[in-house]
């Protein structure tokens, strides 16, 4: 039973999308392949033909002068199955090549464009192996369907004509059992489509599981896990193995089916055509080569049977790949962008801004100034909702209710590149790419002169510890930035954002995990970039930010106070009493 037509996920549909996204983008080598194909499978089918003269004319009436003709007619075939098989391998296998390099491509684009709260839900193990496994799955699929529809179906039209030919009759009874396949073969592929499902799941569970240990390979150690870890790994690949074998067994049966159907029909040729050729009704030549053509077929029917089952892998990898590609952003940039606004107009506002995530309440009627050129520093209990500030300003989530304006304009009516070109982000994960530091600090901008750069790196005291490195700006930052200490990975990022020159400057906790070394030379680094910015700052602790213009109390998504440093601490309140338990804190 098939998929209902109006599932956009049944084969009818995922094919048809796979043509028109990918596959005919290269239709001249497609049509190429095609007439390749169509010259293969026509080689076997002279073939065959030409085994009735050999054997009526050779080896029966002994004509001598036949075999030079017959011979070298053979040899040609030989030849141009040779020259046409290696042609439509190269052909084929730059489709296959080139599309799934553009279906990696592109989903990897896409999914660049979906929220934040799309990879809360994804876990980065699952999502590589969509965009690697799943296309590669595709890919080493495509080049067999394509021959098998190609190549074989020609060769078994050539093959059938040739058997037509000679005997009507016998080529009926070689195939009358071939319809009982029919209903076995459907479910069998139902079934295939099910298990390697599940095998595509349980392979996206695998990668989760090993991104998870090699990340976490020092806690996974400290904590002695590597025997539990061990044991949901093997649980996992257990459950593949099992998925595999089961999925490799249904898809044999398919060919194994056909060989029996296959064998039952040659049977009863050889029933019904050697009585024919003992009574002098065909001769030795005609059935020899009726016989070869038929059993030219066998390999043709046994791979298109397996097909079917080649292509339900392929299918699920598909349905699993144009899943992510129907995957829509919830933030969507406006049409029509108004204008950004001026570097010095850059005051932020928040008004009557709610957000929750499911039925936990993030932000609660949250109203916010943060004065332009100004430092406002936001404190609060973990949990108070000043990270989802910094997430609402970027529009990495979008609140339920509210506006959010920069300079007086809504950012909703910004285009999405614009709205975060204003910002840069210091924060207390600084992600590096396990690249250079030069590049970890471009960020792919090509035309910064190295006399920028230089003031950059100094401004950001990155210069200080480059002569402690072995290839200075050019070394490796290793994976995640692992080849640093937390506080030169802290001055790369103060250095990108320097480079960046963004007017509003987001730090998130940018100095809380560093030693009392670094923290004073990051701090040094923050207040010249901090200069001249509309700027916001997420601190714990409270002696980093007693200098700002401006400090915001937050407690449960809401401010509860505000004020500078001094005023606060005279008012008493939240503020004051996570001064005091700091500064006993030190003490003890």
């Amino acid at each position: 039973m098939t998929a209902p037509s109006d599932d956009p996920y049944s084969s009818r549909r995922l094919l048809g999308r796979l043509w028109r996204d990918y596959l005919s983008k290269h239709r001249p080598w497609l049509i190429l392949s095609l007439i390749l194909m169509v010259i293969e499978g026509g080689t076997l089918a002279v073939l065959a033909k030409m085994l009735e003269p050999m054997f009526d004319k050779v080896f029966v009436g002994g004509d001598s002068g036949a075999i030079w003709w017959i011979g070298g007619v053979i040899f040609g075939l030989f030849a141009i199955r040779g020259i046409s098989e290696l042609i439509k391998k190269t052909v084929l296998a730059r489709i296959s090549q080139r599309s799934s390099t553009e279906m990696q491509v592109d989903l990897l684009r896409h999914l660049m464009t979906l929220d934040s709260g799309f990879f809360q839900k994804n876990p980065p193990g699952a999502l590589m192996e969509r965009v690697q496994g799943d296309t590669l799955a595709v890919q080493n699929v495509w080049s067999v369907i394509i021959q098998g529809v190609g190549r074989d179906f020609f060769s078994l039209i050539w093959l059938f004509a040739v058997a037509l030919s000679i005997d009507w009759v016998w080529t009926l009874v070689a195939i009358v059992a071939a319809p009982v396949l029919i209903l076995p073969t459907a479910a069998l592929q139902r079934y295939i489509r099910r298990k390697t499902r599940q095998l595509r799941e349980e392979a996206s569970h695998r990668s989760t599981r090993l991104d998870e240990v090699f990340h976490g390979i020092n806690p996974v150690k400290l904590n002695q896990m590597e025997d539990y870890q061990m044991g949901r790994f093997e649980a996992i690949v257990d459950r593949i193995v099992r998925a595999e074998i089961k999925t490799a067994a249904s898809r044999a049966t398919i060919p194994a089916m056909i060989d029996i159907v296959t064998g039952l029909g040659f049977f009863g040729v050889l029933l019904i055509g050697g009585q024919e050729i003992i009574a002098g009704e065909k001769s030795v030549g005609e059935f020899m080569s009726f016989f070869t053509a038929m059993s030219l077929t066998f390999q043709p029917l046994r791979r298109l049977g397996g097909i079917a089952g080649t292509w339900q892998v392929a299918a699920t990898s598909l349905e699993r790949i144009y899943r992510l590609f129907d995957e829509k952003p919830t933030i969507i940039a406006v049409e029509s962008p108004a204008k950004v606004p001026a570097r010095d107009e850059a005051e932020i506002r928040l008004e009557n801004v709610s957000l929750a995530f499911g039925d936990l309440p993030a932000l609660n009627g949250l109203n916010l100034t943060a004065g332009a050129g100004k430092t406002t520093a936001l404190v609060g209990a973990s949990g108070a909702g000043k990270s989802t500030v910094f997430n609402v300003l970027t529009r990495l989530v979008e609140p339920q209710s509210g506006t959010v304006t920069i300079g007086g304009c809504d950012i909703t009516d910004l285009s999405l590149g614009e709205l975060r070109s204003l910002f840069s982000v210091v924060s207390q994960d600084t992600l590096l790419f396990d690249e250079t530091i030069r590049e970890n600090i471009l960020l792919g901008q090509p035309d910064i002169s190295e006399d920028r750069l230089k003031r950059v790196l100094d401004a950001a005291h990155v210069a200080d510890f480059l002569g402690d490195l072995p290839d200075g700006l050019d070394s490796p930052a290793g994976p995640r930035g692992d080849n640093l200490s937390g506080g030169q990975r802290q001055r790369v990022a103060i250095a990108r954002a320097l480079l960046r020159d963004a007017p509003v400057l987001l730090l998130d906790e940018a100095t809380s995990a560093l030693d009392a070394h670094s923290e004073a030379a990051v701090q040094d680094a923050l207040e010249k970039l901090s200069a001249d910015r509309t700027t916001l700052v997420i601190a714990h602790r409270l002696s980093t930010i007693q200098n700002a213009d401006k400090i915001v109390v937050m407690d449960h998504g809401q401010v509860i106070d505000e004020g500078t440093h001094t005023e606060l601490l005279a008012r008493g309140g939240l503020y004051a009493d996570l001064h005091a338990l700091q500064i006993k804190s030190e003490d003890g």
